[in-house]
Formats: C-alpha cells, structure tokens, sequence
C-alpha cells in the first residue's frame, strides 16, 4: 500500500494482496455462489446489497440495526449469480432479541464462499470493527475488505484505515466505495462475480430476493416507522403481516399489526388525531404498490404487547432462533 490518499473516483480502486487467487473459468458455463455481507451496525450492508443488486430488496434507515434478520439479494454479473447475504449489525448484545440479531448475522456467514466486510469510512475503526476482525480470522474463505461512505469520508484517512484493517487481517482485497452513489460498486461486484465457483443458478433470472411477499410487506411498513419516527420510537417494536389476500382485480389486500411495549409508544405511533399511522400507511402503500407491481390496500393497527420481544411466536415468524 502507499500513502496516497484513494481518487475521487475509486471505480478501478481496489488494493490487491497476494491472497486474491482467481481459478480459470469456463466461459460457456454458469456460476454461483453465497457471498456473506457483514459488519458493525450501520455500515452499510443493505444499501450495498441493494446497489449490487441493482433495485431495493433490503429496508434502510440512519438507525443503526434496522436489519433484524437474514435477508437474500440476488444479483446477476454475467454468467454469474450473486447470492447476496444481508446480515444484522455485529454488536454486544444485550438482551435475547440482540443476541439472537448477532446469531443471525454469524449464522449467514455459514457456507458462504465469499465473504465481504463492510465498514463505514467515514466513521473510523472502532472497537466493534475490530472485534469483527478478530471473530473472522482462521476462516477459509476469501474476505473483501469494503470501506464504504467514501462520499462522506475525510480522504487521507481511507488509506490509513485499509493499512491497519490489513494489518490485522490480510484482506484478499480491498475496496474504496460508496453504495449510496454507486461509486466503485461495479467493480466490486465484478470481481466478487469471478471469485464465485462454477454451478447452476438457484434462483430464475428475474428474481431479486428470497423474501416472501408477506416479509418484504412486514419489511416496509418498518422502515416507514424508523424513518418517521426516528428516536421517538426506538427497538421496542415489531411488524406482524397478519393477513395477505389477493384480490380478484389482481391487488393486494394486507393488514398488519404494529406492536409496541407500552401505551405511551402507541399513542407516539398513531400521532394526534392519528395523522402519523396515516402518513406511515400512505408512504407504506405506495412503495409496496412499486415493490408488488400492482395496488396495494394496506390497512395498519397498533398493539401494546409488553415483552414482545420474550414470545418465541415473534422470532419464529421473523426467521430468528430462540437463543437463551
């Protein structure tokens, strides 16, 4: 590595080691492969799987840990299909919902071929990153270092970072990026494709994730509420679709419950005079309507359910393990 500080433009950027190894490819035939994406909370993990994918599968919001389970992106490059991983943040969990969070983020690095770190460039290497770090050492596997938000970092600080990162762990490669532009993604997502071992497809060409429509409707309608209600609302919240019909006209018919911990959330939930549940049904709607590709009638109530987060009901239906 030198002392330059990464161009403004990094879409040829990528630091290589002596550990990036390739195998010969057969261009007629296809391949496939997991690709496990990681890091500490808001790195930036569902934005890249998102631009890598090339359309939104995975919510997003300035709070960190919003993704709360183990979601799939498929991305095409070529002959090659992407499996894309999107993982929890890594963090010290607290309670049983955080700690079955974490198992899920290490859970869907499980038979992965390629797995590729995520951390926030602007944000510095804090001890969450490095613990990171330490956790994936003596894997077998490739591991691309991603050092994203460089639209937003201080510059000569990139540099420093990927040397000390590799100092610890010495990267297959490393990448200078910014999911939210797309600065560097193609790259990127190149050179994870020719990393993927020979195989079929395991999904048709169109599809773009392994979420269900029920899911991907709990899903949105989440990501309404964190980014309506921003700290008003913290974690103590869950999305439950209980009902998903299709209707003859060929729209979707979705009623979902909101679930708080307390009567105080409820009342920051609904607003005065119930104008915010309006405003977060209304954005909900409309993005599902894109994301469905037909109508949508959603119809929203909110729940108080005091300890939620203890009914193993809730982690089964969110996909998480009951952990003690």
């Amino acid at each position: 590595m030198t002392d330059h500080q990464p161009p403004a433009s990094v879409e040829s950027n990528a630091l290589s080691s002596q550990h990036s190894q390739h195998s010969p490819r057969d261009p007629s035939a296809r391949h496939c492969g997991l690709v496990a994406v990681v890091g500490a909370p808001n790195a930036g993990k569902s934005t890249l799987v998102n631009a890598l994918v090339g359309q939104k599968v995975a919510i997003v919001s300035p709070k960190a840990q919003t993704t709360r389970t183990r979601l799939m992106g498929v991305a095409i490059e070529g002959d090659t299909q992407l499996l894309l991983v999107d993982t929890p943040g890594i963090f010290e969990p607290n309670r049983r919902f955080d700690r079955a969070m974490v198992a899920a983020a290490w859970g869907g690095t499980e038979g992965a071929d390629v797995i590729a770190l995520v951390v926030d460039g602007k944000g510095g290497l804090g001890p969450k990153v490095t613990e990171i770090v330490e956790a994936l050492k003596g894997r077998s596997e490739p591991i691309y270092l991603v050092l994203n938000k460089v639209d937003l970092a201080d510059k000569p600080k990139l540099l420093l970072h990927a040397e000390r990162l590799n100092a610890l762990l010495p990267f297959a490669e490393t990448f200078f990026i910014s999911a939210q532009t797309g600065d560097g993604v193609g790259h990127f997502k190149q050179v994870l494709a020719r990393a993927l071992p020979q195989g079929p497809w395991h999904y048709p060409e169109d599809q773009v994730s392994d979420a269900s429509e029920r899911a991907l409707a709990a899903e949105v309608t989440r990501e309404q509420l964190y980014l309506q209600l921003h700290a008003e609302l913290p974690y103590a919240s869950v999305i439950e679709t209980e009902k998903f019909v299709d209707r003859e006209d060929g729209s979707a018919e979705i009623h979902q419950q909101i679930m708080v911990e307390r009567a105080s959330q409820r009342a920051i939930v609904l607003g005065k005079g119930g104008a915010r549940i309006k405003e977060i049904g209304a954005r909900a709607r409309a993005e599902l309507a894109v994301l469905l590709d037909r109508p949508v009638h959603l119809y929203l109530h909110v729940k108080v359910k005091p300890g939620w987060d203890e009914d193993r009901g809730i982690y089964r239906d969110l996909g998480l393990d009951w952990v003690e």
